[in-house]
């Protein structure tokens, strides 16, 4: 009977229980400490800047021409901190124009939510609204549009030139419901698949693919049970890979007045779906693997013998111990071998060293590949989640790697690959995103050869202040966007 009546609860998510979970939050006693994911690195910026010809050491490489961005929370009022996760922070776009080896401009910006319009004292972003509208965590090109993203919750956000807020978008108005953080684009279609979540829909998740246009092309059901939590997905040149993991929605975290009401679940189990890219979410081949969660899976390929690999960053739990954000930091990045017809997954170790934010060359995606980039992890701390100072290139056809050290208190976020031409190698091109100093309180956005991975940097562009630890972006060509 308990079971029956918090499925028809969990169904609406009823007002009364969102009116119980506010007062509760009321009622929650104060940190006696700072928050983990409000301070430090991590502790958000007052304002919005706009930072123009900036000096470059070192040289750019002339043929960047376009924008790097990156989004992460940055709440703009002092949040409720016994309540606050990292997660759920109003989001802050943060990019850098370069044109003919050039730093022409640094700009951030909120990504308008009512709730920012309104701190800010300006009208509502125009378009509309599902669910919940802060969008933190990432921003693409797709279909000749800048798009801010987010899962589980608020429709894409059209950005303009220097990262303003244009409208909430769902596509055009061919996104029937939430959309993700992490969709993937085949390098051979320009299409953009995902898997996405609703906060409040726990026994359905969607395969949704987006066309080179920008459009929804299809947006197919598959059945779940117990709402998980999906933040990434994979595919690979027939199917798509759907990770229903052992952290899921929690009822009594909602009801206790987090913000975040996800947490660690064993009992869920955890298994890899791998559905055909076309067919039927009924079709779905479930393979049971040990539990465990997986922000980010790096790359997928199909073998010749019907297998598929697939790499992925895991964490032996999540959420399991702290209401604030990540808690897991003993991350490993490992080798999965998806078997459909054993319906089975064989895990292999291929670093221990803790480490998250894993990308490849985008070309790649979906095909055999030898190399990946990843942040370095610090192991202190069984709830901490800080980034090294270091990015670990793999080779994975040889089963090394080599490590580029920025030096003491200079932590770098994601890093992305841009190859220098059509035609390129696999690394042979530019890695590049933003490194902060700790102790100076600056940023450093910062070029590496991929190919010379731990020479010193290419080129430097010094910002006067800290950007906050965030999530994830990308290099946006001018033709793309």
């Amino acid at each position: 009977m308990v079971g029956l009546i918090e499925s028809v609860i969990r169904k609406g998510v009823s007002v009364g229980v969102l009116a119980l979970a506010r007062y509760n939050r009321s009622r929650m006693p104060r940190l006696s400490g700072p928050h983990p994911f409000l301070s430090g690195l991590y502790a958000p910026i007052p304002d919005e800047l706009t930072l123009r010809n900036l000096p470059v050491q070192g040289r750019l490489p002339p043929e960047l021409n376009g924008r790097y961005v990156r989004i992460g929370p940055n709440p703009i009022t002092p949040p409720q901190a016994a309540v606050h996760h990292w997660f759920v922070g109003d989001g802050m776009v943060h990019g850098l124009r370069l044109h003919g080896g050039q730093a022409l401009w640094y700009a951030n910006r909120w990504v308008r939510s009512t709730a920012v319009s309104q701190a800010l004292g300006e009208a509502p972003a125009p378009g509309p609204r599902h669910f919940s509208d802060t969008v933190n965590t990432n921003v693409m090109a797709h279909g000749g549009r800048l798009w801010a993203l987010v899962e589980a919750g608020g429709y894409p956000v059209a950005l303009g030139d220097e990262l303003q807020t244009l409208a909430h978008d769902p596509f055009g108005g061919s996104l029937r419901g939430s959309f993700s953080a992490h969709p993937h684009v085949d390098p051979e279609t320009g299409q953009a698949h995902a898997i996405c979540y609703e906060a409040v829909e726990h026994d359905t998740v969607r395969h949704v693919v987006v066309g080179a246009d920008g459009r929804v092309q299809r947006d197919e059901p598959i059945a779940v049970r117990g709402g998980p939590s999906i933040h990434d997905c994979m595919i690979t040149s027939r199917f798509v890979l759907v990770l229903d993991l052992p952290v899921t929605f929690s009822m009594s975290t909602l009801v206790a007045g987090y913000s975040f009401p996800y947490r660690w679940n064993p009992g869920h189990g955890a298994r890899v779906g791998v559905l055909g890219r076309d067919a039927p979410g009924s079709s779905i081949v479930w393979c049971e693997v040990d539990p465990c969660y997986v922000f980010h899976p790096v790359n997928a390929f199909e073998n010749d013998d019907g297998t598929i690999t697939l790499d992925v960053v895991a964490h032996a739990s999540m959420f399991e111990h702290s209401h604030f954000g990540p808690d897991a930091p003993a991350t490993a990045f490992e080798r999965w071998v998806v078997d459909p017809a054993a319906r089975s997954v064989r895990r292999t170790v291929r670093d221990t060293q803790p480490q998250e934010f894993p990308r490849i060359d985008e070309r790649r995606t979906g095909r055999p590949y030898r190399h990946a980039y990843t942040v370095a992890f610090l192991r202190e701390g069984k709830h901490d989640f800080r980034p090294d100072t270091r990015l670990i290139k793999h080779d994975l056809r040889d089963g090394t790697r080599a490590v580029h050290d920025f030096g003491p208190g200079r932590h770098p976020g994601e890093f992305v690959f841009q190859p220098r031409h059509g035609e390129a190698a696999e690394d042979e091109g530019w890695l590049m995103g933003y490194v902060v100093d700790a102790r100076a309180q600056t940023t450093d956005f910062t070029v590496l050869d991929a190919q010379d991975f731990t020479a010193p940097p290419l080129a430097v562009v010094s910002l006067p202040h800290r950007i906050p630890a965030g999530f994830h972006g990308n290099w946006v060509p001018e033709e793309a966007a």
